[in-house]
């Protein structure tokens, strides 16, 4: 495997505006740059009472998907939409969209948010929303994981990039492999195990840039990690903010 960094990195802590904390794959101090088609990709902390108020987002989709607890969603085409514990829910923001999100049932949540760049001459394209249940994501037996594909084949989520994103959860060894031409990374949720050797746990992230495959094995069960890995665009990301230009 081709990787962009010697091998795992951490994720960094940020603090938002809002008081949300974060934990950041990229783009951090650790790994400086973007995945391209990827902009970022965090884990969210919501408090109760706290939240992100509505905003406006342009040029690239979202992806987010529940670990724990519930978080509510609205927006500016009109949808309202609570996402629990394996719900996913995907947004394009294309040329423009608002929307607020916030704690469910007056409980803390915790989730994964995945931003995807949108190629140039897409950047413009009607805003749209769609969600997935947790029982409409399929969900496999691999050799040593369970695996439930997110995005990929056979979710209902579809998106304007080539991508798969998996949430892999491991009790033996298993292999992740980036199809030809992609780029993409793993991230640690839960438990701890190695990628190709190297220790590996919650929080951390192994960026891989060319294909390839990576063996994933459990040093505590469950050891639990998600894999996303798309088709470049070729393209510069320029991220202003809310906004990817």
């Amino acid at each position: 495997m081709n990787r962009e960094t010697a091998g795992p990195v951490s994720g960094q802590d940020v603090q938002h505006g809002t008081g949300v904390t974060s934990n950041r794959a990229f783009p951090t101090n650790y790994h400086p740059g973007n995945i391209d088609p990827f902009v970022l990709f965090e884990r969210f902390y919501i408090d109760p009472e706290r939240g992100f108020p509505m905003h406006e987002h342009r040029g690239f989709e979202i992806v987010s998907y529940m670990l724990e607890g519930g978080m509510d969603h609205e927006d500016s085409l009109g949808v309202t939409h609570t996402a629990y514990e394996g719900d996913a829910m995907r947004i394009t923001t294309g040329g423009g969209i608002e929307h607020s999100e916030f704690p469910a049932d007056d409980a803390a949540c915790n989730g994964l948010q995945l931003w995807v760049n949108l190629p140039e001459a897409r950047k413009e394209v009607e805003a749209d929303y769609d969600d997935a249940d947790a029982g409409s994501l399929p969900t496999r037996e691999a050799d040593g994981a369970t695996v439930t594909t997110v995005v990929g084949e056979g979710s209902p989520l579809d998106l304007h990039t080539p991508m798969e994103y998996l949430d892999a959860r491991i009790d033996d060894e298993w292999t992740w492999t980036v199809p030809d031409g992609w780029a993409g990374f793993l991230y640690g949720v839960s438990g701890a195990g190695t990628v190709d050797g190297d220790a590996f746990g919650q929080g951390d992230v192994l960026p891989a840039s060319e294909a390839g495959s990576v063996a994933v094995e459990s040093d505590d069960d469950p050891f639990r990690v998600v894999a996303v890995a798309g088709r470049p665009h070729g393209e510069e990301i320029v991220q202003r903010g809310p906004f990817v230009l």
